[in-house]
């Protein structure tokens, strides 16, 4: 699409091989294949011998991983999303894995293809679907979106302490004329944003609002609890779930999952016994997230925010 090639540079691809230690003849899931950096990593440490099946909701993304390891033929990339992930498997008579990887996100690809309209830096139209085959636009949403909605989602998605006045002048504006470029939406949160608030900001003023906006088009936070649950059932004892966030939005839904996990008890805190037979299923490893190297982001400065959050089952 936009006839640009797919690259994508994985993110912590040493420290995912290390956690995940693949192992020979071992079945691996990739519920964010991109374009088969990590998937490439992970089957090589196994010696090619390995099973991988990756997914990825960008028909793009299934085509470029497909030719980059097509020198594998235990590799199968399918069309599809991780929250479905279990169900997907057991239509290939899959009922357990060694170990699964999340890359949450947009993937680089995704943000370096303007026609994709992910990106702030170039005035494009207004896409943001992971799946350019299905579901509404950014356009669309934008067109539909009540003002209030819009103000909380930039408060819950975006962290944007002037979610009030960028919805105000969104409504404002698409009363003139349709929000349809994703200039259109950069030049609405610059006027939203007093001059003086931009100048002293750490980053690009519209990233707060691009990323709610792109959270709430492919409703990626409100599923990931219940796929974080699919993935855990269908580790196999002692296989691992490896997922990689970049922003405070997912790394609080996993941690609290890798928690609940490794912790699933309600019973009052100075009870006896545990009455509500709840047992945990894993155990969470590295003592909490695991970060890029400073080498690392030097390199591919989007690596900055990363976290790697490790569940072993048990």
């Amino acid at each position: 699409m936009g006839g640009l090639a797919f690259t994508h540079t994985p993110v912590m691809a040493r420290e995912v091989v290390s956690w995940m230690a693949p192992k020979p003849d071992g079945l691996y899931v990739d519920g964010t294949l991109g374009g088969g950096g990590h998937s490439r990593e992970i089957l090589a440490a196994a010696g090619g011998t390995a099973t991988l099946v990756g997914l990825d909701r960008d028909p793009a993304a299934i085509a470029a991983a497909s030719a980059t390891l097509a020198g594998y033929p235990k590799f199968h990339a399918l069309h599809g999303n991780f929250h479905e992930v279990k169900a997907i498997l057991r239509d290939m008579g899959i009922s357990a894995v060694d170990g699964a990887l999340l890359d949450l996100g947009v993937s680089s690809h995704q943000l370096d293809t303007p026609v994709r309209g992910f990106s702030y830096h170039d005035d494009a139209p207004l896409d943001m679907r992971m799946d350019p085959t299905c579901g509404e636009t950014a356009a669309e949403y934008l067109a539909k979106v009540s003002e209030e909605e819009f103000g909380r989602i930039l408060r819950e998605y975006g962290e944007e302490r002037w979610a009030a006045r960028i919805a105000a002048v969104m409504a404002e504006r698409r009363l003139v004329k349709p929000i349809l470029t994703t200039g259109d939406l950069v030049s609405l949160v610059d006027a939203a944003i007093p001059k003086a608030v931009r100048r002293r900001e750490d980053g690009h003023p519209a990233r707060r609002t691009f990323q709610a906006v792109r959270i709430a088009v492919n409703d990626e936070l409100d599923p990931l609890d219940e796929a974080l649950c699919g993935l855990v059932d269908i580790l196999s004892s002692g296989g691992r779930l490896l997922v990689i966030t970049f922003h405070s939005l997912e790394d609080r839904i996993v941690k609290n999952a890798f928690r609940r996990f490794q912790n699933p008890c309600i019973c009052p805190p100075k009870a006896p016994i545990c009455a509500c037979g709840r047992k945990p299923v894993g155990i969470t490893l590295a003592g909490g997230p695991v970060k890029p190297s400073p080498d690392e982001v030097g390199q591919n400065p989007r690596a900055r925010t990363a976290k790697l959050r490790v569940l072993e089952r048990r």
